[in-house]
């Protein structure tokens, strides 16, 4: 009888080492697991943080554009009140029928030069042809 329980015993043992060396096991490799997901959690939250920095750099940015764009909008502005301001001032209908030659050559010089700014702010290599010069489409009378 008492071989028997010593039996028992050495497979209780046995069995109970042979769980023990399981667990062990698979406790490392969850560990191994954990730590892999924990090394890649941090990569994810350094990439998140430094695209919030990023974001808020250009939010600062852009507000400060928003900020010139709306001074440069308002000197505009306030040019174009000085430009109807003079022209409401002045009867220009009168003074071209009273001096044609006096006026058609200030308004062909101002209007050269208008399309000389259009064409410098929005040509794309910065190459400007010559003002006023006459094309088939300019005004020839």
């Amino acid at each position: 009888m008492g071989m028997k329980l010593a039996g028992v015993m050495f497979l209780v043992m046995c069995a109970m080492g042979g769980i023990g060396y399981w667990y062990y096991n698979d406790t490392q490799a969850r560990i191994a697991t954990l730590q892999e997901n924990n090394a890649k959690l941090e990569v994810a939250v350094q990439t998140a943080e430094a695209s919030v920095e990023t974001l808020q750099q250009d939010a600062i940015r852009l507000g400060a554009l928003n900020n010139q764009l709306q001074n440069d909008l308002q000197k505009a502005e306030q040019y174009g009140d000085e430009l109807r301001a003079t022209l409401q001032r002045h009867n220009l209908t009168h003074l071209a029928t009273k001096k044609p030659g006096l006026i058609e050559d200030r308004m062909q010089n101002a209007t050269d030069q208008l399309w000389d700014d259009i064409r410098g702010i929005t040509e794309p290599n910065g190459v400007q042809s010559g003002a006023g010069e006459r094309t088939p489409s300019s005004n020839t009378d």
